[in-house]
């Protein structure tokens, strides 16, 4: 195999990666305005939520779970800058990284040179993952915002129409902040599939596309999804009266 074959495999293996990632990102968004899926479902339930806060003098279990989902983001913030922190330690010793690799069973040889690209390509995928939950974190905090800013119940001024369209303007602003989780959590997924480069580009494909599958199924086919969209109320009929 010539040197020039070799770098194509790579650039048909790091190209059905982006095509996989995109192509996934565009057909969920796609494909959830029309189906039932975890986003579409739990922005349901974000506007009962806060229809729901609307009619509660006390707020503060409401401003605890914002608070609590956006310390969620701040734990994947931190852990993508230590793995970031991992990546380019690795980069200053590329050549014993390299040594380490070819010693392992089942790993295609590659240069020193094509080891840096799919660290730097590694490194580009938990920058984005990072930006995206630093984002989803700023998000967070305007939804707090919002929620300390909703009327309360004994405010005559506000008209019903008004209370209607806070809640479903806060709910899509939880919603959108869970969107830019979502998008951080597929960052780490296929920031997984990107360690299989390593191994050959061919298996790299084979697993981009197993991650495609993966979060086809939990966010479209997933049993938890089935219980949100429709749970049976077990129906109880009244105790009869003994006779004594």
């Amino acid at each position: 195999m010539s040197l020039s074959e070799d770098y194509l495999h790579h650039l048909i293996a790091a190209c059905w990666f982006v095509l996989c990632w995109a192509g996934y990102t565009r057909y969920a968004h796609a494909k959830g305005k029309t189906t039932p899926c975890l986003a579409s479902v739990l922005h349901l339930y974000r506007e009962d939520w806060m229809r729901r806060m609307l009619l509660r003098e006390n707020r503060i279990a409401d401003a605890n779970v914002i608070g609590n989902l956006e310390r969620n983001a701040s734990f994947f913030a931190s852990s993508t800058l230590i793995i970031l922190a991992g990546i380019l330690t690795v980069l200053g010793a590329s050549e014993r990284a390299v040594s380490l690799l070819a010693d392992l069973p089942f790993v295609q040889s590659a240069s020193r040179g094509m080891s840096e690209v799919k660290l730097l390509g590694l490194g580009v995928v938990f920058v984005y993952a990072f930006f995206t939950f630093s984002w989803c974190m700023r998000q967070y905090n305007f939804a707090a915002v919002l929620v300390g800013s909703a009327p309360m119940i004994g405010e005559r001024h506000v008209t019903e129409q008004e209370r209607k369209a806070f809640a479903e303007r806060t709910a899509r602003v939880i919603s959108m902040a869970a969107n830019q989780f979502n998008y951080g959590l597929r960052a780490y997924y296929f920031g997984m599939a990107t360690l299989a480069w390593f191994i050959n580009p061919w298996f790299f494909m084979l697993v981009s596309t197993g991650v495609v599958v993966v979060l086809y199924r939990r966010e479209f086919h997933s049993d938890v999804l089935e219980v949100m969209v429709y749970t049976q109320t077990p129906a109880f009929e009244p105790a009869k009266e003994k006779n004594e």
